[in-house]
């Protein structure tokens, strides 16, 4: 009777959970990506002297999850309810810009903003609003789920051709994804895994900035992080995030897309794995903490089988997504 190495197991769930995350353009390429970046887009603009938003874009560079470059270098959060009672007039042009250029782009409701920092976007339900989230998160821009709307940054200190385009272009490339490259059967693949990990574990997000509570988590994190594994772990300048640096980018976008896959939002900057401290979704880190060593071990165990040793044969975990028609955009 031949034994099973629960490593080779392991391999072989998150390779699945990977083909049903990815979009399929990506079903077998994600191990050979490399994270170089397209020029950025030049703005458009109209005759009435606005951005044409709808008017920038023939293609998109890849997903940071599937491999590709995240779309931001470094972490762009949303304002704090002072900064946007500071200067009101101001962040009402920035929210209504991204909601002109995000309806314009995609098709969505994005709406008027119903806390500070924050603009909601009405998605196709909540399969599409938590890929989406996840799928922005790995691209360095902030985001967060609320039902079936995923809620977007703006802050008055936004400006058009920096963050406000960020913002913009992040939903339309992710968007694109989505609604192009995602079968009807593979977002149905996707809401069954949602559930799944769900159902084990619930989801740790990125923690809202602000307050000793999130210097605190990020600071327990880090400690258990570098006990468990041997890494470096320090609390990072963005709030609510913990930095881990990897060997180098190929380590990093290795662990961040297996740590998606285990139900904890990640993301990279260069070379550095960035994991949430949230002191209410994971009081004292533990489940991050977990999960991380998990990964690391994982990966040092796919690094030693060879190349290319992010999946392994297996029994099935998930479904795998099966080919149907494509989502069009309405």
């Amino acid at each position: 009777m031949t034994t099973v190495d629960p490593l080779d197991d392991a391999l072989a769930r998150l390779d699945q959970r990977l083909g049903v995350l990815l979009p399929d353009v990506y079903r077998d390429a994600y191990q050979t990506l490399t994270p170089v970046p397209m020029r950025s887009a030049a703005l458009v603009y109209g005759s009435d002297g606005r951005v044409a938003w709808d008017r920038m874009w023939g293609s998109f560079c890849d997903l940071a999850m599937a491999g590709g470059p995240p779309h931001k270098g470094r972490w762009l959060a949303p304002a704090t309810p002072g900064e946007v009672a500071a200067a009101p007039e101001r962040y009402d042009e920035v929210v209504e810009e991204i909601r002109r250029g995000i309806a314009l782009v995609t098709g969505l409701d994005a709406r008027p903003s119903s806390e500070p920092g924050w603009v909601p976007v009405a998605c196709y339900g909540e399969a599409m609003a938590e890929w989406l989230t996840r799928a922005i998160v790995m691209e360095n821009v902030a985001a967060r789920r609320r039902g079936a709307a995923v809620e977007l940054p703006a802050s008055p200190s936004f400006r058009l051709e920096r963050e406000i385009r960020n913002v913009v272009t992040v939903t339309a490339k992710t968007c694109h994804y989505w609604v192009d490259h995602t079968p009807y059967a593979q977002q149905s693949a996707i809401r069954a895994l949602f559930e799944t990990l769900e159902a084990g574990t619930p989801t740790v997000p990125a923690a809202d900035p602000g307050g000793a509570a999130i210097a605190e988590a990020a600071a327990t994190l880090s400690a258990a992080i570098t006990a468990s594994t041997g890494m470096a772990a320090t609390p990072s300048a963005a709030a609510g995030w913990v930095g881990v640096p990897c060997r180098d980018v190929v380590d990093a976008i290795w662990m961040m897309r297996a740590l998606v896959t285990t139900n904890v939002h990640a993301r990279r900057e260069d070379a550095v794995l960035l994991v949430p401290a949230h002191p209410v979704a994971d009081p004292g880190g533990a489940i991050v903490a977990a999960r991380v060593a998990q990964v690391h071990a994982l990966h040092g165990y796919a690094t030693r089988r060879g190349p290319g040793s992010q999946s392994s044969s297996g029994g099935p975990a998930e479904p795998a997504a099966s080919p149907g028609p494509r989502a069009s955009r309405p």
